[in-house]
């Protein structure tokens, strides 16, 4: 099994002035006195930071939800590894991978996309696992980024497809996306758009917050990317210059079923222990309500 290639914490000094490691010691230490919270290193610390623009107490925030969902929202957070079921029959369905350029404007990108266009062969719950799982190796092997950008191609989705949505996984994971994920997310971009796009966005709409619906993309045709993206950021068959699509799945794929052992640590070591959550911790800052909320959010 492989092993991950944790970043550089000193580079991430040098990649971020703005990046104090007083605040990330802070930080650190903030956590220790949270019983319920699991440890973090250095580099998670830098990452929730970085994401949330050194503001202080929306890290502890973002650190707080993004721990409560992997305890409680299972259809992302359990059984990951890619030697389980559901993982490999999302591999088995999907274009995924980190794109290996970023764009002109040193975004990181995202991508996704059907392989299998068997509506039998498709569930959105598997699909956002294993693509959580995948930014969760990009963190972690390269640090902070200037920005995020998720692309879902929608080549291929069919009504049937629509109709097999689960509003329990929609929900959930726009959830994680907008509260919880330690990224500055900079776009999320539909390309290869259906004449039904209408339906999906009537489904989403309801869990978008104000900022997120600002940086929606709708892209009818890859050429319409071109001048987000850049043509030596896109795949050779989304009218790019890099790789094929599924050159840089089987490379990514490739790595994610070596890490069988960091996911099934993950599982086991970095959750919340609810006995240990004192309730004074859930009455600042409007965080009860927040919690309550996600504690909801893992429904049929």
């Amino acid at each position: 099994m492989g092993k991950l290639q944790l970043a550089d914490v000193e580079n991430e000094y040098k990649k971020f002035p703005d990046l104090k490691r007083e605040d990330v010691q802070k930080i650190r230490e903030w956590m220790e006195k949270q019983p319920h919270l699991p440890k973090i290193s250095e580099l998670e610390a830098i990452l929730f930071l970085h994401s949330n623009y050194y503001k202080m107490e929306a890290t502890k925030t973002a650190i707080e939800a993004y721990y409560t969902l992997r305890s409680t929202v299972s259809m992302f957070f359990t059984k990951r590894s890619a030697q389980e079921p559901g993982t490999k029959r999302a591999i088995d369905t999907l274009y995924g991978t980190i794109l290996p350029k970023p764009t002109i404007e040193n975004h990181v990108v995202v991508y996704g996309a059907l392989k299998d266009f068997d509506t039998a062969n498709f569930d959105i719950g598997e699909i956002f696992k294993l693509m959580i799982g995948v930014t969760d190796v990009q963190f972690l092997e390269n640090g902070a980024a200037d920005g995020y950008r998720i692309v879902i191609d929608m080549k291929g989705v069919t009504f049937g497809h629509v109709g097999k949505l689960s509003v329990a996984a929609l929900k959930n994971f726009l959830v994680y996306l907008q509260d919880a994920m330690p990224i500055r997310l900079k776009g999320l971009h539909f390309a290869s758009v259906p004449s039904f796009m209408d339906i999906v966005l009537g489904l989403l709409k309801p869990f978008m917050k104000k900022e997120l619906m600002g940086m929606l993309y709708l892209h009818p045709t890859y050429e319409h990317m071109i001048p987000y993206f850049g043509k030596e950021c896109l795949p050779s068959d989304c009218g790019g210059e890099s790789e094929s699509r599924e050159e840089l799945t089987e490379k990514c794929f490739g790595h994610i079923k070596e890490l069988h052992d960091y996911f099934v640590e993950e599982e086991e070591t970095r959750r919340i222990d609810e006995s240990k959550r004192a309730a004074s911790k859930n009455a600042g800052g409007g965080l009860s309500g927040i919690m309550g909320s996600f504690r909801k959010l893992d429904i049929d």
